[in-house]
């Protein structure tokens, strides 16, 4: 034990010393939200303005299609209509023509087969179906009306249902939408950030084990120690090194929620008061007021330890392998044929955890978070929702002892495989080290 703990803390200091390792711990939350920031601005950036000519000869139209940011719909005469066609092609400050054909006998469906949108250019998908939707929302006003409705009766008619859901078990009385995407968004943060750091610092155990290989000083190094402290010290530095970043990374998400929670209400209410202009412009800042405060809402306590722990037990389980496929080979080409056993089965329970937004207790999600090889993701992307006590301490029971299993297992193939040169390891040759 003192071996491990020695070299345990070897490996973790030497990676906690680094410069680079300093910066990103404190840089990576800013990075990641300006990185989201980023890709929501890509987004935006490649959406166009288009601006359609209207041809409204069914006068159905007139006044009723609205325009916005995106759309601008110009009503022009009807009888120039076969001049608009002819200049289409060249005709500057126009995408296109929207040509509706009259309307007999209040044949609607007629209508909306004959019309047609002629453009100049290629436009999204999206645009077609505003275009669409911007139509059929006037012919359904029309039909609505000749039922003999008034404007405050189609209002009504558009009103959502809130239904009030209350679960009288685990007396949570349900979410509504903020509360369910902040919790959507959460777990799938969690969840993304469990299977990175598991590859990144899985990936980083096996490279520096096959570094020492290719480099020979584990042979002086194990003639001190045994094969297994030394893997299993590895394995425990890094681990630190994990979750020395998530300590430094939950304190900061923790302040930030608060300071949310607490700063910006106070200064939305002095604002609302003095100058209601000025409190309308903080409508995004208030909104990540509401974000913190659902957060808040969470039992935080309950998410951070099932969070490190499970991260943890699958970090360890998969280092292990990570650690005897890096013993087990001569370089890193060599790694690819073995490494799919550790990155398919965190897929699997990645993308498999998607389904558990909609469905958190759903049988999916239970036997994902229940297999070892796919818990340490599936349980984490359950908790944000609510796990029931039994499932956590079961899943956590069977992912400790599997994990224990892997160990051994790793160590069989570490203790044969780092002293190994030359030889291509095969799975026949892995089965005679585990054996051995």
């Amino acid at each position: 034990m003192k071996n491990i703990i020695i070299i345990t803390k070897r490996e973790f200091l030497t990676q906690v010393k680094k410069r680079s390792f300093i910066i990103l711990t404190l840089l990576a939350p800013l990075l990641l939200i300006g990185f989201g920031a980023f890709i929501s601005y890509l987004m935006k950036a490649n959406t166009s303005e288009y601006q359609f000519s209207v041809l409204d000869k069914s006068g159905l139209y007139t006044g009723k299609l609205k325009s916005d940011e995106k759309l601008k719909y110009i009503f022009v005469n009807p009888a120039s209509e076969v001049s608009l066609r002819s200049s289409l092609k060249d005709m500057p400050g126009t995408d296109g023509l929207l040509i509706i054909p009259e309307i007999k006998n209040n044949d609607f469906s007629k209508m909306e087969k004959e019309t047609k949108l002629l453009v100049n250019k290629k436009i999204g998908n999206d645009t077609k179906k505003q275009v669409s939707k911007d139509l059929m929302k006037v012919i359904r006003e029309e039909k609505i009306k000749g039922l003999g409705l008034n404007e405050r009766q189609i209002e009504d008619l558009d009103k959502s249902f809130e239904l009030d859901t209350e679960n009288v078990v685990d007396n949570d009385k349900g979410d509504d939408e903020m509360a369910f995407g902040v919790k959507s968004a959460l777990s799938m943060v969690l969840m993304y950030a469990t299977f990175m750091f598991i590859v990144i610092y899985g990936v980083r155990v096996m490279r520096s084990v096959l570094e020492e290989k290719n480099n020979r000083v584990v042979e002086i190094i194990i003639s001190s120690v045994k094969p297994f402290e030394l893997m299993f010290g590895k394995i425990l530095g890094v681990t630190g090194v994990a979750l020395t970043q998530f300590a430094v990374w939950i304190t900061m998400s923790v302040v930030g929620a608060l300071v949310l929670n607490t700063g910006f209400s106070s200064v939305q209410n002095q604002l609302a008061n003095q100058d209601s202009g000025m409190a309308d412009k903080l409508d995004i800042k208030q909104m990540a007021t509401e974000i913190s405060h659902k957060l808040l809402e969470m039992n935080f306590p309950l998410i951070i330890v099932v969070f490190i722990l499970f991260f943890l037990l699958g970090y360890i389980f998969y280092s292990s392998m990570y650690a005897a496929i890096g013993s087990a080979v001569d370089n890193e080409t060599e790694t690819q044929q073995f490494t799919m056993f550790a990155i398919i089965p965190l897929m699997i329970g990645m993308y498999g955890s998607f389904t558990i937004v909609n469905n958190p207790e759903g049988p999916m999600a239970f036997w994902l978070s229940m297999i070892p090889f796919t818990s340490p993701v599936a349980m984490i992307a359950r908790i944000p929702f609510g796990v029931p006590i039994w499932q956590i301490l079961l899943s956590g029971a069977i992912l400790i002892g599997t994990t224990l299993l892997m160990v051994f297992v790793a160590a069989k193939i570490y203790r044969v495989g780092i002293l190994m040169y030359g030889n291509k390891a095969t799975y026949k040759e892995l089965w005679k080290w585990i054996r051995s």
